[in-house]
């Protein structure tokens, strides 16, 4: 029988990936009335995930969740263990032999691809390398984006597309005093892009930004949304959705395009952003570079709320020199740990891990966020899921320990000596918080929120 949970003999448990889901996780944990350590494990120096590396750098406001997840960090239960990878620093069995218990929360990291011919032309790209690199994330601090041409397009029309499209829209001046990395605010300030073009499979009742993130273009002081009047045609499907209380935000976008069609096209202004609707890109053109996207026109098909883009045959040409797929993200498989190909999560059951054809139970293994459920919901959506995940892990605690061997696992204690071991430099809560402080220094200077550093050794050098 295995020895009770005590504050002397807590409940440890390793959670992978320091983003949303896994503060979330971590608080639900502290919380409970199981005395619990608990170590988050990120493979950056600096946590929280996409509120650090994917909100953009004009909405401030939604970067606030970061003093949430500051004061779980300073719970005494709670141990940060920064720039160690588990699949290549650790793995995930070694993981399961320090804890009782493992939380997978590392997101959905690469984007889906489109599967079309021309695709991997140099000037065709993903959102996720775009939004990297004008976040300063180290893994697209040295990505290259050719803004020399004047057209630029994106494929996808859901709050990402609307980032990457205002970001690409907005001026300098509308961009310098948010904490943008320099080195794409020095690249955009060279851009010559002069048409966006903001692309959908499906038809304008059907987009998926926030109404938010929609009316922002409205106020983009150099550019013009636009969209062509007869674009905005319903079907009777789409028209009943809108008229329908499930489809309020459809209506509050539809109504927001509405004034992009209707705006004075005589205010002339350097850019203009364009939506367009039933349209999929049905193959990429070029010759040593992206020269034209040829677009697939579509209709709608199917009961309102269900509706499906099906091809009719006919097709256009927009010529383009970058284009930016936005079409969704997907998890990335980790050594050791179930993974489900086709949709891109970890296989489970209310955030229990499961493998093989019978969806048995992984012992000890649990995930939460969009590693769990794929990239649905805003930052707060992960909390719900998040406690869900801890629901079960507590349902399960007593089965873990005792069926653990030792029942007292060492945590946190052989963890970081197998670090050691291995020459790789960790970093915990205090020397984040200096680099934290590094960086506010140095956006202070700059009349900046902050100036973050884009790599991992120049954040490693801030402190010692």
């Amino acid at each position: 029988m295995a020895a009770p949970t005590t504050e002397k003999n807590p409940l440890q448990v390793a959670v992978v990936g320091a983003g949303p889901s896994g503060f979330y996780a971590a608080e639900a944990l502290i919380k409970s009335d199981c005395p619990v350590q608990v170590d988050v494990i990120e493979r950056l120096p600096a946590p929280y995930g996409l509120v650090r590396n994917g909100v953009a750098p004009d909405h401030p406001k939604l970067k606030q969740a970061i003093g949430v997840y500051d004061k779980i960090a300073h719970n005494p239960e709670f141990r940060y263990i920064g720039n160690v990878t588990v699949g290549r620093d650790l793995d995930a069995e070694e993981l399961r032999q320090t804890h009782h218990a493992v939380i997978y929360t590392c997101g959905a990291e690469t984007d889906r691809k489109l599967g079309i011919p021309g695709e991997h032309l140099p000037g065709s790209h993903t959102a996720t390398e775009l939004v990297g690199w004008y976040n300063g994330h180290p893994d697209y601090r040295d990505r290259v984006f050719d803004f020399s041409h004047e057209t630029a397009v994106i494929i996808g029309q859901g709050n990402v597309a609307a980032d990457a499209a205002r970001i690409l829209a907005k001026s300098v001046d509308e961009l310098k005093n948010t904490d943008i990395a320099e080195h794409a605010l020095a690249a955009l300030a060279e851009s010559r892009i002069r048409e966006i073009h903001v692309v959908g499979r499906r038809g304008p009742a059907q987009v998926k930004f926030t109404s938010k993130e929609l009316r922002e273009f409205l106020a983009i002081e150099n550019c013009s949304a636009r969209v062509a009047a007869e674009e905005l045609a319903l079907n009777p499907q789409s028209q009943s959705e809108i008229e329908d209380k499930a489809g309020a935000m459809g209506k509050k976008n539809y109504a927001i395009l509405r004034q992009f069609a209707d705006a004075d096209a005589g205010v002339a202004k350097p850019r203009t952003c364009r939506f367009t609707f039933l349209k999929s890109p049905l193959r990429l053109e070029g010759g040593a570079r992206l020269a034209r996207v040829v677009l697939e026109h579509n209709r709608l098909e199917g009961e309102p709320f269900r509706q499906s883009a099906r091809a009719t045959g006919a097709t256009s040409a927009l010529a383009c020199g970058l284009l930016f797929r936005s079409i969704g993200y997907r998890g990335v498989p980790i050594a050791g740990v179930p993974f489900d190909d086709r949709s891109g999560t970890f296989p489970n059951r209310a955030g229990r891990v499961t493998e093989g054809k019978d969806g048995g139970v992984v012992p000890g293994v649990y995930t939460a966020g969009w590693i769990k459920r794929g990239p649905s919901g805003i930052i707060g959506t992960n909390r719900a899921c998040a406690v869900e995940t801890v629901k079960a892990l507590l349902e399960d605690a007593a089965a873990l320990r005792a069926h653990a061997k030792p029942h007292a696992k060492p945590g946190a204690a052989r963890l970081l000596e197998i670090l050691d071991e291995r020459g790789v430099e960790h970093v915990d809560y205090a020397r984040w918080k200096e680099i934290d402080a590094a960086e506010i220094a140095r956006g202070a200077l700059k009349q900046k929120p902050r100036e973050k550093f884009t790599r991992v050794g120049e954040m490693l050098a801030a402190t010692h």
